[in-house]
């Protein structure tokens, strides 16, 4: 194995994940650890539930994980990589902490962490990296001698993440009617946030209106546009959009929703619409919910075609970027210079989140940044 192709100094990698319900009986607990700490009542969780009760009370995204877990060994066991890969959760089992010490019971002193987020946020970055401290607190509580964790950078602009995702979006256009495909239009969504925790994304020189969360997502739309162009020969109109909103309603979130959005093309005349996902890691349940169920029965109610393109999952050119994510990471931790991958205008993020990257709503200590307390 060449220097370039080896793995040290890391000796496992982490999928960090947000976790879903597994049965009916998962659901209520599982939505009180995602909003800890905000007081709100069960009777609420109930209500807020349903979206998971209209499908068993199953998330798929943990077997999504499992998928991409299984890509993962095999892409790594394929090209000669011997690096264990073990997989904790935000809210629901396995549990992060409950991983962690695993890893650690089983000799791993040095982790790298790929996050299912590819963007810069609170919610998608800093959080996670709170996540970790917290863990690696436990586990220093217990007495035990904790590993040290590096956070992969963002990789939404890697060629593995945008390729399946252009392959998606072509797909889609070539599933509608040939009469509305050349004039349809490509909404591009992600998880609405607050417009200040967008304003505040990314690092300091990156803040502004809307930071480096839609300054990120708005590449990706390019990229996708760009390659649909070349090979279709049709330049498609486009726009970002936003859905799953969650908060309350005088607080400013990013706007405009994909259903409100749906109405405004249907006026415009627009004949077709593809959704396109690329926000989100896998088809989880604000993909499964938000748009296969409530935009697409917008869309019939309208009488407007849809399609909604597919997210990257468990395809082998995401799980061959990851490998070239640990792997240029370690050579870059070993002293060598390593040109990173990446697409569009914005270049590779960073390695190491400085200081005032994605402020905490509330000061926490978190790992895997240039203010970590586990160095």
């Amino acid at each position: 194995m060449s220097d370039l192709r080896d793995p040290a100094p890391y000796d496992a990698l982490l999928l960090l994940s947000f976790g879903g319900p597994e049965g009916p009986d998962d659901v209520v607990p599982f939505l009180a650890n995602v909003t800890r700490g905000r007081g709100i009542p069960e009777e609420r969780l109930k209500e807020v539930g349903q979206h998971y009760f209209l499908f068993g009370g199953v998330s798929p995204i943990n077997a999504q994980n499992r998928a991409l877990l299984d890509a993962l060994r095999k892409d790594f066991a394929d090209h000669g990589l011997d690096l264990p890969v073990y997989w904790g959760n935000r809210n629901w089992a396995p549990y992060l902490t409950d991983t962690l010490r695993e890893m650690t019971a089983d000799g791993h002193r040095r982790i790298a962490v790929l996050a299912t987020s590819a963007y810069a946020s609170y919610s998608g970055c800093r959080q996670y990296r709170e996540n970790l401290a917290e863990s690696l607190a436990a586990l220093e509580a217990e007495g035990l001698d904790v590993p040290r964790v590096d956070k992969l950078r963002h990789y939404f602009n890697h060629p593995g993440f945008v390729e399946p995702m252009v392959d998606g979006v072509l797909a889609s256009l070539a599933d509608l009617p040939e009469d509305v495909r050349a004039g349809a239009h490509l909404a591009f969504t992600t998880h609405s946030i607050p417009t200040s925790a967008a304003d505040a994304s990314g690092p300091t020189e990156a803040h502004g209106e809307g930071g480096a969360y839609v300054a990120e997502h708005l590449d990706v739309a390019r990229l996708i546009v760009e390659a649909v162009r070349e090979e279709t020969g049709t330049d498609h109109p486009w726009q970002l959009v936003y859905q799953s909103r969650s908060g309350a309603p005088h607080i400013p979130w990013l706007e405009p929703d994909i259903c409100d959005h749906l109405e405004t093309l249907h006026g415009e005349g627009v004949p077709a619409v593809v959704m396109a996902p690329i926000g989100f890691v896998s088809d989880h349940m604000e993909v499964l919910y938000d748009l296969d169920t409530e935009a697409t029965a917008k869309a019939a109610e309208l009488g407007l075609p849809v399609r909604r393109s597919a997210t990257v999952g468990d395809d082998p050119r995401f799980a061959a970027a990851v490998r070239d994510l640990v792997l240029e990471r370690a050579a870059r931790e070993r002293g060598r210079e390593v040109k990173p991958c990446a697409l569009g205008s914005l270049g590779p993020s960073h390695d190491l989140c400085p200081v005032g990257c994605c402020p905490a709503r509330a000061p926490k200590p978190a790992a895997a940044g240039a203010d970590s307390p586990y160095a």
